[in-house]
């Protein structure tokens, strides 16, 4: 339970210790993995000394055993090795210190290593992290590339060597590690996502130049395939290790065989680019040439056609057409108004015919009476009334007389 303490009611650092240790207590024993990274016995001393540190964390922790315990693992455990050990945490409470005290160490071998990685490996492909969609591609020119390397080691050589022998203008941001050991993990994802930052750098090559199985075990870590995984700059891997793939070059966006392939992969040779430049020059040049060939002789075709010796010609037989259908029009019009003009002569010579006007021509006459009525019976007009006379040249008055016996 929780402890009320305060500054008027403050607990001593002995009991303080106290607590811790009983609380440690209450833990009991463990099973722990790690590396062996310091190791002391003793003449004559009964208890031998470990640090155990953990190969993908800048984390250790001290252990203790009885001689008999280590001395049953003695001939296969130095170190550098990594073991599984049983024990039991421990608190000492005069210096506030936390130790393990080992009851039993077994070594971890290859086989185990290897099944482990295989395991890791089916878990790491499951969630999509070897998948080819997600790989990126390289620049073709990196102006800068960021280098992952042991310091001085014959690794960091051959990539800046080849490199700048292939093109000198590139530059590089190294960043040296421990590349084995049980340092190496933390190092080498610390500067991997130093130069994934950096916004100059466009590719990041990590590089060894091979080693045993148990050297490259760092570069199978699950710990740096996640940091390169979750890198936006392209990572090369150059381990150079070919029998046994490290999990590395799977996540990795290219993978290398050497040091040496990952600069010829990464860098362009200027040499042979500059020959594929003349090449494609050379082949445009054949093609426009090519080009302006093909269009002289079609230029040289077209003008040696009859309508292009003599454009006129076209013109001179459309004036032809145009005047022979002129000349059509003109008479297809004359014969319309020649036959218009005599269906209006028969037409007005009936109309005339029929016309009251020609009647009275012949000496009629036509009566009306002051209303405009015409006169058709004696019997309509009374005695004394006045009425018009219709001729052909016109009209007069007259009156109705009255009838002589």
């Amino acid at each position: 339970m929780a402890l009320t303490t305060s500054a008027e009611a403050p607990l001593p650092v002995g009991e303080v210790s106290r607590l811790i240790g009983g609380w440690i207590d209450r833990l009991g024993a463990i099973w722990v993995e790690g590396q062996i990274t310091q190791l002391s016995r003793r003449p004559g001393a009964g208890v031998v000394f470990l640090t155990l540190r953990d190969p993908s964390y800048d984390i250790s922790i001290g252990v203790t055993c009885y001689r008999q315990v280590f001395d049953a693992v003695a001939d296969v455990v130095s170190e550098g090795a990594r073991v599984v050990v049983r024990a039991k945490p421990e608190w000492y409470a005069p210096r506030g210190q936390l130790s393990l005290r080992a009851v039993e160490i077994k070594p971890v071998g290859i086989g185990e290593l290897l099944a482990r990685l295989e395991q890791l490996k089916r878990s790491l492909a499951s969630e999509g992290l070897f998948a080819l969609d997600r790989k990126k591609p390289l620049p073709f020119l990196p102006h800068r590339i960021g280098l992952v390397c042991g310091r001085a080691s014959a690794a960091e050589r051959d990539v800046l060597e080849n490199a700048r022998r292939r093109w000198p203008a590139v530059a590089f941001e190294v960043r040296n590690v421990a590349v084995q050991g049980v340092k190496a993990v933390p190092q080498v994802v610390q500067a991997v996502k130093e130069l994934d930052a950096h916004e100059e750098v466009d590719v990041i090559i990590v590089a060894r130049g091979g080693g045993s199985v148990e050297d490259l075990l760092p570069f199978s870590d699950e710990q740096l395939v996640r940091a390169v995984a979750d890198c936006r700059t392209p990572v090369v891997s150059a381990i150079g290790h070919e029998p046994d793939s490290p999990l590395l070059d799977l996540v990795a966006d290219l993978r290398a065989s050497t040091p040496t392939d990952a600069a010829k992969k990464v860098v362009p040779d200027v040499g042979e680019e500059l020959d594929r430049v003349r090449g494609l020059r050379d082949r445009a040049l054949r093609t426009v040439r090519g080009l302006l060939d093909r269009e002289e002789r079609g230029l040289a075709h077209a003008l040696a056609r009859p309508v292009m010796e003599h454009p006129q010609r076209m013109v001179e037989v459309r004036e032809d057409e145009l005047v022979a259908l002129l000349a059509r029009s003109r008479r297809v019009l004359g014969h319309l108004l020649d036959r218009a003009d005599s269906e209006l002569s028969h037409t007005r010579a009936r109309v005339r015919a029929l016309s009251p006007a020609a009647t009275m021509e012949r000496g009629y006459a036509v009566l009306q009476r002051a209303d405009g009525s015409v006169v058709r019976s004696p019997g309509e007009v009374a005695e004394g009334e006045d009425l018009r006379a219709r001729v052909a040249e016109g009209e007069f008055a007259v009156r109705r007389v009255p009838d002589q016996a």
